[in-house]
């Protein structure tokens, strides 16, 4: 996705939020501190990295700290699967069992699994980091809040992944073929918290790249490929058996929340924003800081 290629919707998305007109890019003293907060400005790499390696530390420590309250989450399992069987829309065995039937297919959705979850998420933050500085922070808030909301759910609603619930003759697609990178199956399992499936956050996350890829790209194949990369994640989630497809359901309103809270902290939605930040001055944090050194 490089500049050359993928360019900004300039007439129809480069335009100044509500909350960012220029009366609040001056630096006096009536634009207020929570003004000069809610506005984008130019993200420094340094901190970007920082943020979100502490981020992601953070998220991954409180999510495996949730008791893994392997019962409840076997019962609410079941009764996901019950429910879904009674309505006829029980389609994640069938699923799962087909696709593991063919060999290449299987492995390659399991590597899938295991890797672009992380790759085209970080691969999105780069290149809006990187082309759209001034609809950044906003993005950034986006999965933020998604991420964190989720955690949320971990906690109230403790769910097995149908490959570990007793008795329903799913296949745990990592176990059977060998492949590596799953930190929920062989030998990793004890590492990461088995009993968070809901919400699927595979889901969160891809829906959230398509999304910005489509609201921000112009070249058509870009932004078709955006919208098919969450709907190839709904595929792979339920051919591994990591998750029902109402996990998928919970990722989403996950990220609708994420949304919510990002247009309402930065009054427009992230590709409403101007494309460069109005504001250039130095952040207030940083201002309020060098006030208490004195």
């Amino acid at each position: 996705m490089g500049e050359a290629s993928v360019k900004t919707l300039e007439t129809r998305t480069d335009v100044s939020s509500p909350l960012v007109t220029e009366s609040e890019v001056r630096t006096g003293p009536e634009r207020t501190l929570l003004a000069r907060l809610r506005s984008p400005r130019r993200p420094r790499i340094w901190f970007e990295i920082l943020l979100i390696a502490v981020s992601y530390w953070t998220y991954s420590l409180i999510r495996n700290a949730v008791p893994e309250q392997k019962a409840a989450a076997l019962a609410n399992a079941d009764w996901i699967w019950n429910a879904e069987r009674s309505l006829g829309i029980a389609v994640e065995q069938t699923v799962n069992h087909a696709v593991n039937s063919v060999t290449w297919l299987i492995v390659g959705m399991n590597y899938y699994y295991a890797t672009l979850h992380f790759i085209v998420t970080i691969g999105v933050l780069v290149w809006i980091y990187r082309f759209h500085p001034g609809r950044y922070a906003a993005t950034r808030l986006v999965l933020f809040a998604t991420t964190g909301v989720a955690l949320v759910g971990y906690y109230l609603y403790p769910l097995a992944p149908p490959r570990l619930m007793n008795g329903q003759n799913f296949v745990d697609t990592v176990l059977v073929h060998h492949t590596w990178g799953s930190m929920a199956s062989g030998n990793l399992k004890n590492m990461s918290n088995q009993y968070a499936a809901m919400p699927s956050m595979h889901i969160g996350w891809s829906l959230w790249c398509g999304l910005t890829i489509f609201a921000v790209a112009s070249a058509p194949w870009a932004r078709i490929l955006g919208l098919l990369y969450p709907a190839a994640t709904l595929v792979v989630i339920v051919a591994t058996a990591n998750h029902f497809w109402l996990d998928a359901v919970g990722g989403m309103l996950c990220l609708a929340f994420g949304y919510t809270a990002s247009r309402a902290w930065f009054g427009s939605l992230p590709h409403r924003l101007p494309r460069h930040p109005l504001y250039a001055g130095p952040h207030p944090a940083t201002a309020l800081l060098n006030r208490f050194r004195r």
